[in-house]
């Protein structure tokens, strides 16, 4: 009976002593670790380089410095910020360029976050970072933004050329005429999906350089709502007239009608446009007969020069004025400039002229008619008016400085200003002799102010050229299609004065111009000397084309 208690405690002595080895061991083990780890962790945190297994992006920067990652990452997103960015639907061809959309990407940021790992200072976490970095490898994002109103604004006048595009359906009124199209099933640029789509391309470093593809939808135009339009379109007569105490001025309206139920029945042809006579009724006392007295100083004036041989484009330009002339804006009201002129069509009366379009210089309806917007655009300001939309164009004009021009795109980009003098204002529009000038009329305030205006150009945007291969010119020789011009990022201030003394200086707008290619035509010799020496039958030539004949006969 002794013995075998004896063994048991004998057992118990030898696990007993076995795991104090074992804990002895781990012990020594930990003691060990932490004093690697340690002398490792401090080590690295006098290390100036990258430690493996860090990639930002996907770029290897792992034993690099900070400097040395710096670059190497910017190299690789340099084609991003230089290269105009592609994007098509069928045969139609478009670009963004970065600059304009504001294109950036925080590599500072990125390699920051990439030269600090391992470099804190706790010593745990610095061992966990760089175990984790050898065995797990670690990617690190570069921020990425870009201003996502300017790229859908660019989408919005890109979709104006889209081929098969949805038109909806719309109206005008033409003296005693309601105009009415019925508009066409088509395609509309999906705004948010393409959004996306760019700035997954831009995101990615190692994204292809081909051109990102426009998702379309198929849509058909709302149906027409004849009583909706009625509503809009009825007006009542009214005479002009003011009032002194308060000063307000009351324009004459011309009474505006039409019947609803003939309307329905012209509605149900199944044609594209469709014209419904309207009742005018004119009122008995017009400004015109009011006089001057309705509006006695004249608040501000400008003029801009055009080409009157160029006859389409001094035709819209004389239309857009005589839809200004007269227009009364009462205070405390918006101005729309898209509203007053209305659509842009043959059937309004406007004409084919240049307009900028996709980076070149195109035909399109109604092309001038921003350089009226922008003459009373400069009146505006120099009137002490309150802008409230106003964007410039794509490229720099010649009509006015770089940072004082308005575009405006017929159902997406306007021009408007509020009347925030205390008294009503009466535009007076007119072009004529080559001359357009805008004057605004009102009463005079106290104090009346003075404005001047200057732009800063802040930044130049190269020009890039484009080749062309054309079978219609010889080889060699070159034609150019499109002159090329410089962009621009520019800074309009504007000086307030009393009495020829400086109020204030503010800044009034900052603007990116977009540069200009340059599209050149180059001649390709084989569709165009071989086609000649085919073509060509003089007797001396036929000679020569036969020996050469029958020597690739006979070769």
């Amino acid at each position: 009976m002794g013995r075998p208690k004896r063994m048991k405690v004998q057992n118990k002595v030898r696990i007993h002593n076995k795991w104090i080895v074992i804990g002895v061991a781990i012990g020594i083990v930990l003691i060990l670790a932490l004093i690697f780890s340690t002398v490792f962790a401090l080590v690295n945190i006098g290390n100036d380089k990258i430690l493996s297994g860090i990639t930002i992006e996907g770029i290897d920067v792992a034993g690099l410095t900070r400097d040395a990652a710096m670059e190497k990452v910017q190299e690789a997103y340099k084609p991003k910020l230089e290269n105009d960015i592609n994007l098509k639907y069928q045969d139609f061809e478009t670009s963004l360029n970065p600059t304009v959309i504001e294109l950036n990407y925080d590599v500072e940021k990125a390699v920051d976050e990439a030269y600090e790992i391992g470099k804190g200072y706790n010593i745990f976490i610095n061992n966990y970072s760089i175990l984790f970095s050898l065995f797990m490898k670690k990617n690190i994002d570069v921020d990425m933004s870009l201003n996502e109103d300017t790229v859908k604004q660019s989408i919005s006048e890109m979709e104006v050329s889209l081929p098969g595009r949805l038109v909806e359906s719309n109206y005008s009124v033409e003296g005693d005429k309601l105009i009415i199209n019925k508009g066409s099933a088509g395609g509309k640029i999906d705004e948010d999906s393409l959004l996306n789509k760019i700035k997954e391309n831009l995101r990615n470093v190692n994204s292809s350089d081909g051109a990102i593809e426009i998702p379309v939808t198929q849509e058909n135009p709302q149906p027409i709502d004849i009583q909706k339009i009625h509503d809009e379109v009825y007006k009542q007569a009214q005479d002009a007239y003011y009032t002194e105490d308060p000063y307000e001025v009351y324009p004459e309206v011309d009474g505006v009608d039409f019947d609803v139920e003939a309307a329905k029945k012209v509605l149900e042809e199944d044609k594209d446009e469709y014209t419904i006579d309207l009742t005018i009724t004119k009122p008995e006392v017009t400004l015109d007969q009011i006089g001057d007295a309705a509006f006695p100083d004249q608040l501000s004036i400008f003029t801009t020069r055009y080409d009157v041989s160029d006859v389409d484009r001094s035709t819209n330009l004389e239309l857009a004025c005589s839809k200004l002339d007269g227009k009364v804006v009462h205070a405390g009201d918006t101005f729309s400039y898209n509203d007053t002129l209305g659509a842009r069509t043959v059937a309004t009366g406007y004409k084919n002229a240049k307009i900028y379009e996709n980076g070149q210089v195109v035909d399109g309806i109604g092309g001038g008619i921003c350089q009226i917007s922008s003459t009373l655009y400069n009146a505006v300001l120099r009137a002490n008016l309150q802008i409230v939309e106003r964007r410039n164009h794509q490229f720099v004009t010649s009509y006015v400085p770089a940072g004082l021009d308005a575009t405006v795109v017929y159902g997406s980009t306007d021009f408007k200003f509020k009347n925030t003098r205390k008294y009503p204002i009466r535009i007076k529009a007119s072009a004529q002799n080559g001359i357009a000038t805008i004057a605004i009329y009102g009463i005079k305030e106290d104090p009346e102010y003075e404005f001047s205006f200057n732009t800063v150009q802040v930044e130049t945007i190269p020009y890039t050229t484009k080749y062309i291969d054309d079978s219609s010119l010889a080889k060699g020789t070159e034609k150019v299609q499109q002159l090329g011009a410089n962009g621009l990022k520019t800074q309009t201030y504007m000086t307030k004065m009393l009495n020829g003394k400086v109020v204030e200086t503010t800044l009034l707008s900052e603007d990116t111009y977009n540069p200009m290619t340059r599209i050149i035509r180059r001649g390709v010799w084989w569709l165009t000397s071989a086609s000649l020496f085919i073509a060509v039958d003089i007797p001396l030539i036929v000679f020569l084309k036969n020996l050469i004949i029958l020597f690739v006969i006979h070769t």
